[in-house]
């Protein structure tokens, strides 16, 4: 009769983060579908506002800050559109001719009336973001030390280290080493072989939250002066954006590995990669450039004779 093996040890345990970080898992994963119906509600007023003329966008950095939101509500409220550009605040009063050229549409009573029903809709969508970030900072405290930690990876917030803090735990002792610990959250590269070739290099299948956590820092830290930067510059040449992107979430997630395991924050080290990749493949290609007859001839550079001046 087969025996379970589990009763012998031969069946590695899962990895399960302690309770006070499952618990607000549930927050966390609810909070994903609210911030997509918000983005979406923001692209249905976007969408009335061009159907209408208004181009707002065009002069606005932020179509939701301060000034585009008084402007919208004087929109709804029925304020000619003459007055709308003197609603502006800061540095936008310097822009009221261009404002008053972007307003230069025709809302029709159909369009005001999405508006009307639109405008408290988002309100209430950024309220309830805003109450379930409050609700994740405050159980950041019996790991308030991890989550200082995220706090200095770019691209990370407090409410986007909250996210990613209770999805991989803050104990590293279950992972062997810093591959174990990619490879369970199927970010690694996979390896795919039959009879000693390799098919395909795709990341399996995993845990979509951490994912989309990771990917989304990803895609902040992409643009800030760090080494992850230079890692995306590295990739998307050769392999596409999406696929850079994973590099990158690969390459964040094994520093906070790290971070964790050494109790320190993030330091850029001011290595550039790219720099390294040119360094280390410079002689190759030049050997294929003298190849095939790309590399210019050494020799001493000729001497440009004067034209003469005419007497």
């Amino acid at each position: 009769m087969a025996r379970p093996t589990g009763r012998f040890g031969l069946v590695k345990p899962s990895f399960i983060p302690p309770q006070d970080l499952r618990e607000p898992r549930r927050v966390s994963r609810y909070r994903q579908p609210l911030a997509q119906t918000l983005a979406g509600e923001k692209k249905r007023l976007h969408q009335v506002l061009d159907a209408a003329g208004i181009k707002l966008g065009s002069v606005v950095s932020d179509s939701h800050g301060v000034s585009a939101q008084a402007i919208i509500d004087g929109l709804i409220a029925g304020i000619p559109l003459q007055a709308l550009p003197q609603l502006a605040q800061g540095a936008l009063r310097k822009q009221q001719a261009d404002l008053a050229l972007s307003l230069e549409g025709e809302l029709s009573p159909r369009h005001r009336f999405v508006l009307q029903h639109s405008q408290p809709h988002l309100q209430a969508l950024e309220t309830q973001l805003a109450q379930r970030d409050r609700s994740l900072i405050e159980a950041m405290t019996p790991s308030a030390d991890y989550w200082h930690l995220l706090h200095t990876l770019p691209g990370l917030d407090q409410s986007s280290a909250a996210m990613i803090l209770v999805e991989i735990g803050a104990d590293r002792s279950g992972f062997p080493g810093v591959a174990h610990f990619a490879s369970w959250a199927a970010l690694c590269p996979g390896y795919h072989a039959s009879a000693g070739q390799r098919k395909t290099g795709n990341t399996r299948k995993g845990n979509h939250a951490i994912r989309y956590r990771l990917c989304e820092a990803a895609h902040a830290a992409r643009r800030t002066n760090s080494a992850f930067r230079s890692v995306y510059l590295r990739w998307v040449g050769r392999k596409g954006h999406k696929k850079a992107i994973i590099a990158v979430a690969h390459k964040m997630l094994r520093v906070m590995y790290f971070m964790f395991t050494r109790r320190q924050g993030y330091r850029a080290a001011g290595i550039d990669d790219q720099a390294l990749v040119v360094d280390r493949n410079a002689p190759r290609w030049i050997q294929a450039l003298k190849k095939y007859g790309d590399w210019p001839k050494s020799g001493p550079a000729e001497t440009p004779v004067p034209a003469p001046v005419p007497a």
